[in-house]
């Protein structure tokens, strides 16, 4: 008998291909992006790919490990201070290191990483709602943080953002100072593209890496059962610890990306509401698969934006601050909407509901069924035991 695998059947590859080629669609759109749209839509590009790495973090350690935590913001926070501070210039009273940009990047990483194995003891010994109001006090922590060391922070008014860049070119509008590609002109915003781009696209390869690899393995066994991973060798403890470790790296990796899109960041960048809307990324994306927390953090990110930009062609929307109906608030209403229906009609998120839906369409689409699946004739029938006759 040969050892070839079988080959896999026409509904399998229609089930598997349709998804493969809208991502690649996506990712040429994502490239050629920059040459044809506004400043709006880039500025909303940005911090949505910012926020697709937060998720992807949170994703691994809420779907995939089983772990709750409302401390998103904190190590966001930690990021985006501490490229800010190791990036920055000292200036009056603000410190600063004046550190190569790159270097600011991958120590934001770093400190937001050792940040979040500070915590990994605690980590390691709390689940369910326990260990996410522990992680909750991270952020007040962090607030107070944030407030009152203004020699770092900049206090409650925050501090400027130092741009990014790399030997010999910069992503703001220097060095050079014109830049056209196709005859469209390269400012911050269309650089800064490139580099989020990138560093998502990194996140979501890594992401899938260790969602698929002995970690990931490691993590769902403790998200299943804990008596049950730990009887057959697994480190419940240690496994715990590092998946928060892991989504503190991530989140700092975010925390610097916000801080680059936003150019100025200020304590009220990474209150409370912002671990939020990132459970809410999760939630609607469906927890634990890198694509839907993608998805789901470009719809949190983006949708105030939208609201905002168009709340004078909208006339139930009323200004900021009047007492009406303003578009942050509606965008809560829209989340809600939208968490309730996930999690009574597609318990999976989008991530679920697309592949239900490509292993439908491949089911019908197979040249050997019509409609409903019907068991092949040289298998038994799953429903009957062996060897007793239906």
């Amino acid at each position: 008998m040969s050892d070839r695998p079988p080959a896999p059947s026409p509904a399998r590859l229609r089930a598997v291909t349709p998804p493969r080629a809208a991502g690649a669609a996506l990712l040429a759109l994502a490239v050629a992006g920059p040459l044809w749209l506004t400043d709006f839509w880039l500025q909303a590009g940005l911090f949505a790919m910012a926020a697709v790495v937060g998720a992807i973090g949170l994703t691994l350690l809420v779907g995939v490990a089983g772990q709750l935590s409302l401390g998103n913001a904190f190590f966001l926070g930690v990021g985006a201070y501490t490229y800010t501070l190791l990036a920055g210039e000292r200036e009056d009273e603000m410190s600063g290191f004046g550190l190569p940009p790159v270097l600011a990047l991958i120590a934001a990483a770093v400190v937001s990483g050792a940040a979040g194995a500070a915590f990994s003891p605690i980590a390691g010994r709390l689940r369910g709602i326990y260990l996410g109001l522990a992680s909750l006090g991270l952020v007040f922590l962090g607030r107070h943080v944030w407030l009152n060391a203004e020699d770092v922070t900049g206090g409650y008014n925050g501090r400027t953002v130092e741009a990014f860049a790399v030997p010999g070119f910069s992503f703001s509008d220097e060095n050079p100072e014109y830049l056209a590609v196709l005859g469209t002109p390269f400012g911050e915003l269309h650089r800064l593209w490139y580099l989020f781009l990138a560093v998502a696209l990194l996140a979501a390869v890594f992401g899938r890496g260790i969602k698929a690899g002995r970690a990931g393995r490691a993590m769902a066994g403790v998200r299943d059962g804990e008596t049950a991973a730990a009887s057959v060798g697994i480190q419940v403890a240690r496994v715990k610890a590092t998946a928060f470790t892991v989504s503190s790296v991530y989140a700092g990796v975010a925390g610097a990306l916000t801080a680059l899109a936003f150019g100025r960041i200020a304590p009220d960048s990474f209150a409370l509401t912002v671990s939020i809307d990132y459970l809410v990324m999760i939630v609607l994306g469906g927890a634990g698969s890198i694509a839907g927390a993608s998805a789901g953090a470009v719809f949190v990110s983006v949708l105030p934006l939208l609201l905002v930009q168009y709340s004078a062609q909208l006339p139930f929307l009323s200004a900021p601050g009047s007492g009406g109906l303003d578009a942050a608030t509606l965008s809560r209403f829209v989340y809600g909407v939208a968490i309730v229906a996930v999690l009574i009609l597609l318990r999976g998120g989008l991530a679920g509901a697309l592949r239900h839906g490509g292993t439908r369409a491949g089911r019908t689409g197979d040249p050997g069924r019509s409609g409903e699946s019907s068991p092949r004739k040289d298998r038994p029938d799953p429903q009957v035991p062996p060897n007793v006759p239906a």
